[in-house]
């Protein structure tokens, strides 16, 4: 009997067209528990609709994603997060006025009774996200200042912390080190390992190859909408991923 981690997810000939372009055409992609697994290939590769598909922001024109075992069709975004499929963007989608608490619980915050009135428990939601934040040893000095005023490093750790609190099964990193600087970037991959040893799945992309080599442990190229090869990230060189990121 095999000891590898279940298959979190599978994706099987999934293709897209928008209008006259192909974005994606008969792509495979699959995922196991406490896997990192780099999605990497040149702009206009087909990352973004692929992963957008897995979060579902988009429905695929054919093809079929299992989840856990089982076939299932994202209906939207929402239906993903119901199910543990979370997706870290660019531009981490905080809302910068309101506090990490907040972040945390955004458009999920419990209810309490105040003078026979309904209002927002925030004191519940700092508690809560502070015991998160601590679960992946995140070290915010306060919780109760807006998210504008972190470093981009604590920001992206916050949206890290909130994808942790809401018991994602896989997480989706667009560029998670972008615009950090070195000691964050470094922060940010070591949380990645520690998400990994939760046996959180999670599907890494960025154009840094140096990141891609630190954090994944396999590697799925993407060329023109096409699977252009994979390796396992011990195996490969960063010369040979881009070659076949470029033909």
């Amino acid at each position: 009997m095999s000891d590898r981690p279940a298959v979190l997810l599978e994706a099987k000939k999934i293709s897209k067209r928008f209008g006259g372009v192909h974005a994606l055409e008969d792509v495979d992609f699959r995922l196991h528990a406490g896997e990192v697994v780099a999605l990497a290939g040149d702009n206009g590769a087909g990352k973004s609709t692929l992963i957008k598909i897995i979060s579902g922001v988009f429905p695929p024109d054919s093809g079929e994603i299992a989840f856990q075992g089982g076939r299932v069709t994202l209906a939207n975004p929402q239906d993903a997060r119901t199910r543990g499929i979370e997706t870290i963007y660019q531009d981490l989608a905080l809302a910068d006025n309101l506090d990490v608490g907040a972040n945390v619980f955004l458009g999920r915050e419990p209810m309490t009774r105040w003078m026979g009135l309904k209002v927002i428990d925030r004191r519940r939601m700092r508690e809560e996200a502070a015991r998160t934040l601590d679960t992946l040893d995140i070290g915010l000095d306060r919780l109760d200042r807006p998210v504008r005023a972190l470093s981009g490093g604590q920001r992206q750790c916050v949206a890290i912390g909130r994808a942790l609190h809401w018991q994602a099964k896989i997480m989706i990193m667009d560029e998670p080190t972008a615009a950090l600087g070195v000691p964050e970037q470094r922060k940010v991959l070591a949380l990645i390992q520690s998400l990994k040893a939760r046996g959180v799945g999670i599907i890494f992309i960025s154009h840094n190859l140096q990141d891609i080599f630190a954090a994944s442990d396999r590697i799925v190229v993407l060329r023109r909408g096409v699977n252009a090869g994979e390796r396992a990230t011990a195996g490969a060189n960063p010369d040979e991923i881009v070659r076949m990121m470029v033909g």
